[in-house]
């Protein structure tokens, strides 16, 4: 383990993208939702597993814009479960997906409550708490934090949420807000994230970081950006390397 790195107390996770697949489990949902409801996009046919990738991606793109209208002050404080709810009645007309009822919407939209880790996830968190307290920093609210948890098996020693701060990411409150409410300094936590413009919001408030490699977050791992950087703390391929690299075996 670096010299410099023997400080930190507690490892601060991104949670979409970085600890779970958001898109292969979106389109997952979507195709046993398609197949049960018979859904048609377009051309009256049913909707095709390239169908649900399209709409995930687009579900997934409207995810930014949509936290940066509250960040702006454009739109009132609102959870992610308000947010990904309204791009999804957006993407439901432009898909032209018709016939599904209020409490079916609800089940589509809580999809983001139930994704799937990445193979690696659990098994390294287990090794990485035996010596450091691992918590979740997301934009994610508590309740889908909290349920995600539960389903895919991620054991967190604390869920911490934006929603704590009435602070998005990458705003600086989000990040100092964690510190103070694990109790220790900045530079005494780690924040782990797949996306590079994360961690480097987090070093400039004074976190450290470390970069895990999720070439397939995208699904072409051609279109992500998986290259080490020197201004990181550590890059990793995954969670398992990350507890090698921290000392935990």
């Amino acid at each position: 383990m670096k010299s410099t790195l023997k400080g930190v107390k507690a490892l601060a996770f991104d949670v979409f993208g970085t600890a779970v697949d958001w898109r292969g489990s979106l389109i997952a949902e979507g195709r046993v939702l398609g197949r049960r409801k018979r859904l048609g996009v377009n051309r009256a046919a049913r909707m095709k597993t390239e169908d649900w990738a399209a709409f995930a991606d687009a579900w997934r793109a409207g995810y930014r814009p949509a936290m940066d209208r509250v960040r702006r002050g454009e739109l009132p404080w609102a959870t992610i479960d308000v947010l990904h709810r309204m791009i999804l009645d957006e993407l439901l007309a432009k898909f032209r997906i018709e016939g599904l009822s209020e409490a079916e919407k609800d089940h589509l939209n809580f999809a983001w409550h139930r994704l799937k880790p990445w193979p690696d996830s659990a098994k390294g968190l287990a090794r990485l708490k035996k010596r450091y307290v691992v918590a979740t920093l997301s934009n994610g609210n508590l309740s889908l934090l909290v349920d995600m948890a539960k389903h895919a098996g991620l054991p967190w020693d604390c869920v911490l949420s934006a929603e704590l701060f009435h602070h998005y990411k990458p705003d600086r409150e989000a990040y100092l807000g964690a510190a103070r409410l694990l109790g220790v300094k900045p530079v005494e936590l780690m924040m782990v994230a797949a996306h590079k413009s994360d961690l480097d919001a987090a070093a400039a408030a004074g976190l450290r970081t470390a970069f895990v490699a999720r070439p397939g977050e995208f699904g072409d791992p051609e279109s992500y950006d998986a290259r080490p950087e020197k201004r990181f703390d550590l890059n990793v391929k995954d969670f398992v390397e990350l507890a090698a690299k921290l000392g935990c075996r």
